[in-house]
């Protein structure tokens, strides 16, 4: 069975969970060549006992239209865990969890999957795009970030800060970096850097 990218972002109203909630998230599911087979998003409802971290809520402030956006039809974390795992497990391919960076994206849905579900159908592994890359690129880590990637890795997406906008973006940015790495001359060589992120 081939692998499937799920590529996933997640808004949060703080630095981590249980102190703080993921507002919302959406995974967008690949192949290795770039077809988007399907996706999932929800919008939650607030964790009991949580709040909003201050600096989270002022940045909020100055995104009125993806607050909106997150704070429509809003589900119970523990309802939207479960369909997300069974949409997961309905999808041909192994699972493998994507995201841009992977340490916070990962943190808040491994957090609820175990928390309302008891499992993870990612185990409690997720793919770095920073990390793969600083390996396609061959670049210190630190230089691997968007705006010191090829042009031509980016698609004509918006980024938009709702999740499943974002996680459709970022996962066709993955896919070109896999198209990238695969290819006999390489991604890096004599491309001029993507100057506007």
């Amino acid at each position: 069975m081939s692998e499937i990218y799920l590529s996933t972002d997640v808004e949060t109203d703080g630095p981590i969970p249980g102190p703080h909630s993921m507002l919302s998230f959406g995974s967008a599911a690949y192949t290795s060549d770039k077809q988007l087979v399907s996706t999932f998003s929800a919008n939650l409802e607030t964790l009991e006992g949580a709040a909003p971290h201050p600096k989270t809520a002022e940045w909020w402030a100055t995104q009125p239209a993806a607050w909106a956006a997150c704070r429509k039809d809003l589900q119970n974390p523990e309802s939207a865990m479960r369909a997300y795992v069974d949409w997961i497990k309905s999808l041909k391919g192994k699972p493998v969890f994507v995201a841009y960076p992977a340490g916070f994206d990962f943190l808040f849905v491994y957090w609820y999957l175990m928390r309302f579900v008891g499992e993870s159908p990612f185990s409690h592994s997720a793919l770095d795009m920073k990390s793969y890359a600083m390996a396609v690129m061959k670049t210190e880590y630190r230089e691997s970030t968007k705006r010191n990637m090829p042009k031509q890795w980016f698609d004509k997406f918006p980024h938009t800060h709702v999740a499943l906008d974002d996680a459709i973006e970022q996962g066709a940015l993955f896919c070109n970096m896999l198209k990238a790495n695969q290819s006999k001359s390489g991604a890096w060589s004599e491309t001029p850097p993507h100057s506007s992120r």
